[in-house]
């Protein structure tokens, strides 16, 4: 056995989002933004189990702090998945995004059509659900990276590759 863990492919996320509120903070250095997540997907990988493909429902949002030098973005985002077969899922996922070049033409809004690469924004999936057929989702540890998805007239996508954590 690996001293290490693994990553079992899990699952992709898409995420649509509209443009921030600016909220401040009157007590930290580093002011809130809250992005509205407008809608989205979470599809399982093949031979994931248990198999997965939802869309997002009700209104979530993403809670963002950026450092006080700008070169990170702390993620805490909330919002609520209906399955195909009727089951709501609670998706919370916290992160960093490291504000490379390509981040910062998305946040600036002047970035191309295309996708950012990934390597620059990393996250941490949890579950919470009352469907024994989901229930499992619970228990598990999920770690994802992330990009961000622009296209012209159309919602800026946040889009993340998702595993879970194995036994190495």
């Amino acid at each position: 056995m690996a001293e290490f863990p693994s990553l079992q492919p899990a699952f992709t996320v898409q995420v649509n989002i509209d443009a921030p509120f600016h909220v401040g903070s009157a007590s930290r250095s580093n002011s809130l933004q809250v992005v509205p997540m407008t809608g989205g997907t979470l599809k399982s990988a093949p031979g994931f189990s248990p198999a997965i493909d939802a869309e997002f429902v009700g209104v979530g949002n993403d809670y963002i702090h950026a450092d006080p030098d700008g070169k990170h973005l702390r993620l805490n985002a909330h919002g609520v998945i209906k399955t195909k077969d009727d089951a709501l899922i609670y998706v919370n996922y916290t992160g960093v995004v490291t504000m490379g070049p390509a981040e910062q033409a998305v946040f600036g809004g002047t970035a191309g059509d295309g996708a950012t690469p990934f390597g620059n924004s990393f996250t941490h999936f949890t579950f919470e659900t009352g469907d024994e057929r989901y229930k499992e989702l619970e228990n598990r540890v999920f770690a994802g990276q992330g990009r961000f998805v622009v296209e012209k007239g159309k919602s800026l996508v946040v889009e993340y590759r998702v595993g879970q954590v194995t036994k190495g």
